[in-house]
């Protein structure tokens, strides 16, 4: 189909007027306010939680601009009043939820809403919105006044919201939320428009899972006192048998007035105290927090109670500390070997969306396979799985949304400064947790080009000075330097976390390539740097049930054979001290975005979707199962 001049002139007029009004909101968004804390909510005797789930009235802006909900002001009124609306759960992604084809692929915003009465009462407390996580922009209105936005997902943000509160009414807050990417977001991404489509927009990204959008977390109002413990930061060590808990806490409110720092072991039985904002607490006879499979009991957990004027929060705290040391990576000065695998949030219908009772069936089957640690592969995960890491000992290497990474036009001042901004909210969200061990900037970035030393350097520097961990990221060859010489990124890295798809992507079908290659690949790196090395993404696709004697691609029998001729060079490079772990891409199937090469999602799963094994999950445990013993610390 040909396009005329003026149909090819509102095409190019409306691309730049939707680029230009989401670029727009995206430079006006609140500036991420650095000064606050972002503690997660925590009910005590100065504090309560009202959860805000369940099914919210949702509209999709489907106007060829997607500009109708702001130039209708849909916040201002109920929403049912600006045209049809249908439920959706809260928290979940809209994509899957009905039988709308549009909807499933939709770009643009979509507005949310939900009516509540409060059960606080303003004047006598501070009342906050949190929303967990939304994907990707969002701006919050409470009774038709906005009161907060934010840029990015993955990742939480809140506002104090007692000034627009009816105390004893019906109270309303519109959430809009645009999970367009552009090349200034992270992950990035281009916009694309076709007139010949009934749904012109989609959307062009770099990452090899599916754009699940809308809000995918919990959404709460909490409350505290109008003086309250605002952030608390602490870091831990030890010194034979005493523990160290070095704290620093922020308070709202007069800075004079008492405070109190008390640490509990886990039968809430009083340790030590202080009575100063900042400080130290000497631990005797410290329990030290161990990962799973490496101490009869892992994953010791103190709490840090904090009191100041009327408030109160109860903070878990694990006394261990982390470090490299040559080649060696090391948790309690023990050697740590990473025995895991990469994981995904994704299932059936609910898409990104939180679902407790999958996630916890997801840390059973972690720890049925003797997984010890995995990496939040592409993207920060929920607060609730890395509470759960924290209690069980799982040990976790925890990604920023930096995937996709691949172009100059997303290597821009713009795109670092924001790359910083998720860097910083990641870090002061997960901060405390002894389960997060290293952080990860980014997975698999054009390494090699010469703005990405630039880019990462810059946001390299800045994470170092915001934690003490080690950092990494996930390299491959084919977006970055293949060699390291040639490769501008990985020398910033503490740790090497390295993906190589030997016998699928590279020599497909060919098992008895891996072992010689995998050998050199992994002393390439290793002997260059002589920094940890981490195999993070491995593995071949495998659709459940499909079986071939020889094994041939796609097969249960290929994915098992693939696995253990790894293993032999596993075992090799281990007993040399040159590898430092190996993780399994990935935990389950996950879906993508529609493709040839895709049947129905991603298949690489050592699960299938709905979290049943394949065979290699049986070879993969025997092998993590044998693995762990070794590395048991004596009691």
């Amino acid at each position: 189909m040909t396009v005329g001049p003026q149909a090819l002139l509102w095409r190019v007029g409306s691309l730049l007027s939707l680029l230009l009004l989401w670029q727009d909101f995206i430079c006006c968004a609140q500036k991420l306010d650095k000064s606050k804390g972002m503690l997660y909510p925590r009910p005590s005797p100065s504090r309560a939680i009202f959860e805000l789930g369940g099914l919210w009235k949702f509209r999709a802006d489907m106007s060829t601009t997607k500009d109708e909900g702001f130039n209708q002001k849909w916040f201002q009124k109920p929403l049912a009043m600006t045209g049809p609306v249908i439920d959706m759960p809260v928290p979940s992604s809209f994509n899957d939820i009905t039988q709308d084809e549009s909807l499933r692929s939709f770009i643009g915003w979509v507005w949310y809403e939900k009516q509540f009465y409060t059960p606080f009462s303003p004047g006598a407390s501070r009342i906050v919105l949190r929303v967990e996580s939304a994907h990707y922009h969002s701006i919050v209105w409470v009774n038709g006044n906005e009161a907060f936005s934010h840029v990015g997902g993955h990742l939480p943000f809140e506002g104090e919201i007692s000034k627009y509160l009816v105390v004893g009414g019906p109270n309303r807050v519109t959430i809009a939320v645009n999970n367009t990417l552009l090349p200034t977001t992270l992950p990035p991404g281009d916009l694309n428009y076709d007139p010949e489509l009934a749904n012109p927009w989609s959307q062009s990204h770099n990452f090899d899972f599916f754009n699940y959008a809308g809000i995918h977390r919990p959404v709460r109002l909490y409350s505290t006192p109008t003086s309250y413990v605002d952030d608390i930061t602490v870091a831990t060590s030890y010194n034979g048998s005493t523990g160290e808990v070095s704290y620093d806490v922020k308070v709202i409110g007069d800075q004079n007035q008492k405070i109190d720092v008390s640490l509990y072991d886990r039968n809430d039985t009083l340790i030590t105290s202080a009575s100063s904002l900042s400080g130290q607490l000497k631990v005797p006879d410290v329990k030290l927090w161990w990962p799973y499979t490496m101490y009869p009991e892992p994953a010791y957990l103190y709490t840090l109670v904090v009191s100041y004027e009327n408030d109160s929060y109860r903070l878990p705290v694990g006394i261990r500390t982390v470090k490299v040391e040559g080649s060696n990576f090391k948790i309690n000065n023990k050697t740590f070997y990473f025995h895991g695998l990469n994981k995904h949030e994704d299932a059936d219908i609910r898409g990104k969306g939180l679902d407790m009772p999958l996630v916890m069936k997801d840390i059973n089957l972690l720890k049925w396979l003797g997984v010890n640690a995995f990496r939040t592969s592409h993207y920060p995960y929920s607060e609730e799985i890395m509470e759960l890491c924290d209690q069980h000992g799982i040990v976790v290497i925890d990604e920023s949304p930096g995937v996709g990474i691949i172009k100059d036009a997303y290597m821009t001042d713009v795109s670092i400064d924001h790359h910083k901004d998720v860097m910083f909210e990641l870090i002061r969200r997960d901060k405390n947790r002894p389960s997060v061990v290293m952080w990860s900037v980014a997975n698999e970035p054009a390494s090699g080009r010469a703005m990405a030393g630039i880019y990462f350097k810059s946001v390299f520097d800045y994470t170092r000075s915001l934690d003490s961990r080690p950092l990494t990221f996930a390299h491959t060859s084919g977006a970055g330097g293949s060699t390291p010489q040639e490769d501008l990124v990985t020398g910033l890295c503490d740790v090497l976390c390295l993906n190589n798809y030997l016998g699928w992507y590279t020599d497909p079908g060919i098992l008895s390539a891996i072992a010689p290659k995998m050998k050199t690949f992994i002393h390439l790196w290793a002997d260059y740097y002589g920094k940890p090395v981490i195999l993070s993404e491995y593995g071949a696709g495998t659709i459940a049930g499909f079986h071939a004697d020889p094994p041939m691609m796609y097969t249960e029998d290929y994915q098992v054979a693939l696995f253990k001729e790894h293993f032999k060079v596993f075992d090799e490079l281990k007993s040399a001290g040159v590898l430092s772990g190996e993780l399994v891409w990935n935990f389950a199937d996950f879906m993508t975005q529609e493709e040839p090469t895709r049947a129905f999602g991603n298949r690489k799963g050592i699960l299938t979707r709905q979290r049943q094994p394949k065979a290699v999950a049986y070879v993969l445990r025997e092998r993590y199962l044998q693995l762990a013993y070794p590395h048991r610390c004596p009691a």
